[in-house]
């Protein structure tokens, strides 16, 4: 029997990561001096796909790079990874993005992005790939590109039976006709309480979050809770997934990791609490690494951080 090769094709940005690590944030009008610092790849689009790829899925990715240096260092390493970067268009106007996040000693982050030309992604890009899209298993997007180049890759996808899952990251708001074309959204708490207008402290508030979500017509909820583990909700079913416990060194790209799992995990034929428990681990295993896309698992050791679990 042959084996499936799950596919997924990624919509999102490439953003090269100056990443500062610090006892804590500084204040208004504050020095401090910093204790590490990295320069890693990294972008939304780009850590899912590396995620994704890593765990075994055959990934394309669409989106903007600059003619830079920083979008030179993306190619090699995407091709590294073995994703196809042949719907990749390279802007000779405007530099590939780059993001700035600071992590404080708990892990936590905040990070400042400059989009360039990652916001110069536009729905011809998107049709050029309307094939790859169409044969895919899973079409993966967030909202670091513009919400209309996400759309039209999610029309075509739609069109051709192919599950579109949405990470709503940042925060913004959404057109009743791009949510309507979503089968999954997976968002985190902030993005939770942003689309929801319901605060998610606490399991109760994140379940009547899901529910409110639930009825803009999406299929299947997923809301990330950090240490909480992830909120599954479909029609059928209503289960608080738990997390890992494992030490926290940076956070950056934990979501990312998950998005990339679940989307590979689906696109592999997985029922959804079992892709959604695949992800919670890959997702704790990112928050062990500094930077974003050195902290994406490969299979191995998500299948590793399972058998111990």
């Amino acid at each position: 029997m042959e084996q499936h090769n799950p596919k997924v094709v990624v919509v999102g940005s490439f953003n090269m990561d100056l990443v500062i690590k610090s006892e804590r944030r500084p204040q208004k009008g504050e020095t401090l001096i910093g204790e590490e610092f990295g320069m890693f790849i990294g972008g939304k689009g780009s850590n899912q796909a590396i995620a994704a790829s890593r765990l075994g899925a055959d990934v394309t990715m669409i989106g903007r790079l600059g003619t830079d240096l920083f979008g030179e260092t993306f190619l090699s390493e995407f091709a590294k990874e073995k994703i196809n970067t042949g719907f990749v268009v390279h802007d000779a106007s405007v530099g590939t993005g780059v993001a700035s996040p600071v992590i404080d000693a708990d892990g936590d982050n905040s990070i400042i992005i400059v989009p360039r030309a990652n916001m110069r992604l536009d729905v011809e890009d998107v049709e050029r790939a309307s094939s790859k899209i169409a044969d895919a298993d899973v079409l993966l997007l967030q909202l670091e590109v513009p919400i209309k180049a996400s759309q039209r890759a999610a029309e075509i996808a739609r069109s051709n039976g192919v599950e579109v899952i949405l990470n709503p990251a940042p925060a913004c708001e959404l057109p009743d006709d791009f949510l309507g074309l979503v089968d999954v959204l997976i968002p985190n708490e902030v993005e939770t309480e942003f689309l929801s207008k319901v605060t998610v402290a606490d399991d109760e508030g994140a379940r009547l979050a899901a529910q409110v979500l639930f009825e803009k017509g999406i299929s299947t909820i997923v809301l990330t809770l950090g240490s909480r583990g992830a909120l599954l909700l479909t029609s059928q079913q209503s289960d608080l997934v738990p997390a890992y416990n494992v030490k926290v060194v940076d956070t950056t790209a934990a979501g990312d990791a998950f998005c990339g799992a679940l989307a590979t995990a689906l696109a592999d034929g997985k029922r959804i609490f079992d892709a959604v428990a695949f992800a919670n681990a890959a997702g704790a295993l990112a928050v062990t690494v500094l930077g974003a896309a050195p902290s994406m698992p490969t299979a191995d050791q998500v299948h590793a951080l399972l058998s111990a679990n």
